[in-house]
């Protein structure tokens, strides 16, 4: 099931791509000068190539000082052209921020609601692999003259009861079609793993040699394809990675939510099937997600503010981006989540620059954040209820 360690993840990536549009939207404003002031070539008039790039330069120098000093355009010295067009420049770019704002969160809830659609995929996955040793049989009985059925042990896999009764809930399949899930374009990996990786894995073909093989032992090939092939093996990830660019990171929620499922199912009992629910309290974490989102933007400025003047020898421009958008999470977190140990948030995003960004990432960000810590107490700033009353030091 989802934790806030992977909820924290999603915002990051989030917040980066939103930084990489905020880049995109600045320039994109810029180029929206540039077309405003280029030659008019279907023109009967010859263009004033140097009025044109006398104006192009001056509204490009008043569009970059607006944020420079985050002040409003009005240059007496330029003419009213010129102050149309940057002030028209600006107006983009704030509009395409705030489309990029809301359609980035939206894809970030999204992202993590899909979560779910691959636990299901990956169950109906057992099944369509246990389908295909049929297929294999009856295209083997095609191509001889005198076909002889195959061996009950070259089967066993078809008949494997864990795939049974997965194949057989009711459940499971209605929110499959209700989801619009299947394998139908990916046939090709089916037949590929089975093939190159789970026919010729000796503890499959140990299974498939066993005389009789009872609910246990269909149990144990089953999780033992789960972890040991499709969570482990470089032909399943790398297929997985390229259909999922969230992958690495849903992973191990992936692999404990399929485990627990499998683990769950009892002999003959098709309503020993439980879907797991992607979190216990999805609501909450969907906030969680969204205000942590939110605040972080929101104060971008202010906390950009704090890690300046705690980052002495450092030039603010030229630290990693990431390092700075997990700092000024962390920040966010701090005041704008009561209920969180201050402790625990320091630790998780230390976590996260350990794993996610430069080598050198840890020390700076556990500084950092230390030395916000007592600014933001000193300013009685942090306010803490419930779990977060918990000693800190």
């Amino acid at each position: 099931m989802l934790n806030r360690r992977l909820l924290r993840i999603k915002v990051m990536q989030t917040i980066y791509a939103y930084k990489q549009a905020e880049q995109s939207d600045y320039h994109l404003a810029l180029d929206l000068i540039q077309s405003t002031f280029a030659p008019d070539l279907n023109s009967m008039q010859a263009p004033d190539y140097k009025r044109l790039e006398g104006n192009k330069k001056m509204a490009g120098l008043l569009f970059e000082e607006h944020f420079q000093r985050q002040q409003p355009v009005n240059d007496e010295d330029a003419t009213e052209e010129v102050n149309k067009a940057t002030t028209e420049a600006i107006n983009y770019y704030h509009t395409q921020l705030t489309k990029d704002r809301q359609f980035l969160g939206k894809q970030m809830v999204s992202a993590v609601e899909r979560i779910y659609d691959t636990y299901l995929w990956l169950l109906i996955l057992l099944v369509e692999l246990s389908d295909y040793v049929q297929q294999q049989e009856e295209e083997r009985m095609q191509r001889i003259l005198k076909p002889q059925p195959a061996a009950v042990r070259e089967l066993k896999f078809r008949e494997n009861k864990v795939a049974d009764l997965l194949r057989k809930n009711t459940t499971l399949e209605k929110e499959v079609v209700r989801r619009g899930i299947g394998w139908g374009a990916d046939r090709e990996f089916i037949k590929k793993i089975y093939r190159e990786v789970i026919s010729t894995d000796t503890t499959y073909q140990q299974y498939q040699q066993l005389d009789t093989a009872d609910f246990e032992e269909d149990k144990k090939i089953i999780l033992y394809i789960l972890k040991s092939i499709l969570f482990k093996h470089e032909l399943a990830v790398s297929f997985f990675s390229e259909t999922d660019i969230s992958w690495a990171e849903n992973a191990d929620i992936l692999k404990g939510m399929l485990t627990k499922t499998v683990k769950a199912l009892e002999v003959n009992n098709t309503d020993s099937l439980h879907l797991l629910e992607l979190s216990p309290n999805w609501e909450d974490d969907k906030e969680f997600m969204k205000d942590l989102y939110k605040h972080t933007l929101d104060n971008d400025e202010s906390y950009e503010q704090i890690i300046s003047g705690k980052s002495k020898n450092w030039d603010i421009e030229r630290l990693a981006m990431l390092d700075r958008i997990i700092i000024k999470m962390a920040i966010a977190e701090m005041l704008h989540f009561p209920s969180i140990p201050v402790k625990v948030t320091i630790n998780e995003y230390i976590e996260l620059s350990k794993e996610y960004s430069t080598p050198k990432s840890k020390q700076f960000v556990n500084g950092i954040l230390d030395a916000a810590v007592a600014e933001l107490t000193g300013k009685g700033l942090l306010k803490k209820s419930g779990r977060g009353l918990i000693d800190n030091k």
